[in-house]
């Protein structure tokens, strides 16, 4: 089972307990899909930036399809750039393939028994699912994977701070027109 599949399945089992945000999740399914791409030698990463490498002819549908919506131009995309916007609406198109999947439980029970895999660990704290890990995973992260991560937790805190920029934005305004 894929990263972002096992992530999802993950997602689901817990409920939204803890309270996971929608585009926190989605930004962790598309760090998922990147590190599945990747190691499927799809695409490679070179510094900052993702350079398609071949196809994925197999696997998950949604895998299949990031792999085909990778940029192929130059200057190639940015994992930070991939990260926004594939993972625009994803949790939702996850979410959708794990309920329409007849074998939800199998994928749930798997997700749980891999849920001290260093990727997922990380994956499920940039999501809000877990608290971060607190032994030294990273030793079993290759440095592309730790990248990766890297830039999903710093999307995740600028989303946070877009969160609460609007949130402060919007509640003087809702004080004023209802009279307080």
């Amino acid at each position: 089972m894929a990263t972002a599949q096992r992530l999802s399945a993950l997602a689901v089992v817990l409920g939204g307990e803890p309270r996971i945000e929608e585009g926190d999740l989605s930004l962790a399914l598309a760090a998922a899909e990147l590190i599945d791409l990747i190691q499927a030698r799809a695409v490679l990463l070179h510094g900052d930036r993702l350079l398609p490498a071949g196809l994925v002819g197999t696997g998950s549908p949604l895998l299949v399809e990031a792999a085909s919506e990778l940029v192929r131009d130059v200057p190639y995309e940015t994992v930070v750039g991939w990260l926004w916007r594939r993972g625009s609406g994803l949790a939702g198109r996850y979410r959708g393939a794990v309920d329409d999947a007849r074998h939800l439980h199998r994928q749930a029970a798997e997700a749980v028994r891999d849920w001290n895999d260093p990727v997922l660990a990380h994956l499920a704290a940039a999501a809000g699912m877990r608290p971060a890990p607190t032994d030294d995973t990273s030793a079993d992260l290759d440095p592309d994977q730790i990248a990766i991560l890297g830039e999903t937790h710093q999307a995740v805190t600028r989303l946070a701070a877009e969160r609460q920029r609007r949130s402060i934005e919007r509640g003087p305004s809702e004080g004023i027109l209802r009279g307080f």
